[in-house]
């Protein structure tokens, strides 16, 4: 898509300035990290087994690691080498706490990791029809981020989401012993999962939240977790709901004195757990309040 500046009511386009290397886009990713992908940044350029990951990465909400690798070669297999790097973590959990708690201030144990939702990020300028069909699995713990620069220091960074009808890569990875071992110990969670929790009322309620929610902006994508169900735009978590037997559990991800809530509806949780990203939590059982909870929730999408 085409990016154009104004002036005058006269259009101009924006031209893009193709990244030379591949390390500009890791320094690009590993500087921006957090506000890019909600990350944090443990270690560069990690070396294990005589294998080089390019980024090592920390999901503190979902307790995992998360492996990312930068691609401006289209030549590549995104599902031999996501398996290989996925294989690689399960197989040395250990040296990855270990390079964890060399590079963090807070230690890190071995039960505090959910190995089950590890996943690897591919970024690259662009990727192939073939690529983008190889990944488009709902069970399949691997992403694809697509990254332009352009001329005057503008960015494009998106996320390609996979298809609402996208099917499991179980039946396809059964010829494959690694592979299979990676499946069965990496769980990706969708609605479904998140529906057996929750009541005739709750879910039904939940579909006309999420509605609302897909309705605030142009590509915002659900992304199910393990304890919830998160919204996100441009691969940023603006909000999160968990379903309970009877209410709905909303988050928006806003640091503390950022929402503004005339009615006072939302609670401040940011001094006591919680499992959504943010510091405001809203309860609802019934949608009197809809409207006005969405211009809450919309705050959250920057």
């Amino acid at each position: 898509m085409p990016l154009y500046t104004q002036n005058n009511s006269q259009l101009r386009e924006v031209k893009e300035k193709p990244f030379r290397l591949e390390k500009e886009i890791q320094t690009l990713f590993e500087s921006n990290l957090m506000d890019i992908m909600g990350l944090m940044m443990v270690k560069s350029e990690f070396v294990i087994k005589n294998k080089r990951i390019d980024t090592l990465a920390f999901d503190a909400q979902s307790k995992a690691f998360v492996i990312v690798e930068y691609k401006r070669d289209k030549n590549f297999s995104v599902i031999d080498q996501g398996f290989a790097y996925l294989s690689l973590m399960l197989e040395n959990k250990s040296d990855f706490i270990l390079e964890y708690n060399e590079t963090q201030k807070q230690p890190l144990k071995r039960d505090e990791v959910d190995w089950s939702q590890s996943k690897v990020v591919f970024v690259s300028t662009s990727f192939t029809d073939n690529q983008i069909q190889a990944s488009n699995f709902k069970d399949l713990p691997i992403e694809l981020w697509e990254v332009k620069q352009y001329e005057n220091g503008v960015i494009s960074i998106h996320p390609i989401k996979k298809s609402g009808s996208a099917e499991s890569i179980k039946p396809i990875v059964q010829k494959d012993k690694v592979q299979q071992e990676v499946i069965e110990q990496i769980k990706v969670y969708t609605e479904q999962d998140h529906f057996a929790n929750g009541s005739d009322l709750t879910i039904e309620l939940y579909e006309k939240f999420k509605a609302a929610i897909v309705n605030l902006s142009d590509d915002i994508e659900v992304k199910p977790k393990k304890q919830v169900i998160g919204f996100r735009k441009d691969g940023k978590t603006f909000a999160d709901v968990c379903i309970l037997q009877k209410t709905l559990k909303f988050w928006v991800n806003l640091k503390r004195g950022q929402l503004d809530d005339a009615k006072g509806i939302a609670t401040d949780v940011s001094s006591v757990g919680h499992w959504g990203n943010g510091d405001y939590q809203i309860q609802v059982d019934n949608d009197k309040d809809l409207e006005y909870i969405m211009s809450l929730v919309k705050q959250g999408i920057r």
